[in-house]
């Protein structure tokens, strides 16, 4: 008894510096995460192995090496630790609009004019307003209408610069990259992850969002402008298991 009191009480004790983190941000502001190389921004099911590229062997009376897209040498991102911009445009607009109307109207009257002759005495033993010829009568109705309507467009605009964190089997390379940009007290954090072929990297070393494969764009940001916007945690517990 002993033993849990003490264990209670440290966890009492130890509750409010897990909220320190979030007093300080609450206070002076987020901080901007250090520069590093990049984690996994988005969990990958495939196992992922990453490789030396091998040398591609010069062509026999040429100075162009097979694959290049300059004279001398190749500036595409083709190995890990390489980087390479990644060019977001997004523009998509959904819009669409359902309606659901159902109804039903049902009535069902069941008499007992003959029943082995039992039916004149079944008054003395049932209500006074007991009718054989009608003693069972119902009537239902129901109804139904749904309407659903969504109308959602996006439009993002940004370029970030991403690493390559691994290369495939196939020779598909896996890109990772982060930008934080801090205004005032709310920084805009921007993430990008995704698989792409060196085929689909321009001449410039870029390549458009369009083109990443298992693509993870996130774009947003904490601070105080988040905190405002965000719905508080009791609401949206409130909200996710009002059974009503």
């Amino acid at each position: 008894m002993r033993t849990r009191f003490a264990t209670a009480a440290a966890l009492l004790v130890l509750a409010p510096l897990g909220a320190c983190s979030s007093i300080k941000e609450a206070v002076k502001g987020p901080e901007l995460a250090p520069v590093g190389y990049p984690a996994a921004l988005a969990p990958l099911d495939q196992k992922i192995i990453a490789q030396a590229n091998a040398p591609v062997p010069a062509t026999a009376n040429s100075l162009w090496r097979n694959g290049a897209r300059t004279f001398f040498n190749d500036q595409r991102a083709a190995k890990v630790g390489d980087i390479l911009t990644v060019l977001i445009n997004i523009n998509d607009s959904a819009k669409t609009s359902n309606e659901t109307t159902a109804g039903r109207t049902s009535s069902t009257t069941a008499g007992i004019p003959n029943l082995l002759g039992l039916e004149s005495t079944l008054g003395k033993i049932l209500p006074s307003a007991f009718n054989p010829a009608t003693a069972i009568s119902t009537n239902s109705k129901t109804s139904n209408d749904g309407v659903g309507a969504v109308n959602r467009q996006e439009q993002i605009s940004l370029t970030i610069a991403a690493v390559v964190s691994a290369v495939l089997p196939n020779g598909n390379l896996v890109i990772q990259g982060t930008q934080e940009v801090k205004t005032n007290t709310d920084v805009r954090q921007l993430t990008v992850a995704g698989i792409v072929r060196p085929e689909d990297i321009s001449a410039n070393n870029t390549i458009l969002h369009t083109q990443i494969a298992e693509a993870r764009i996130n774009y947003g940001g904490r601070g105080d402008i988040a905190r405002v916007q965000k719905t508080p945690a009791g609401q949206s517990l409130f909200e996710k298991f009002w059974p009503f």
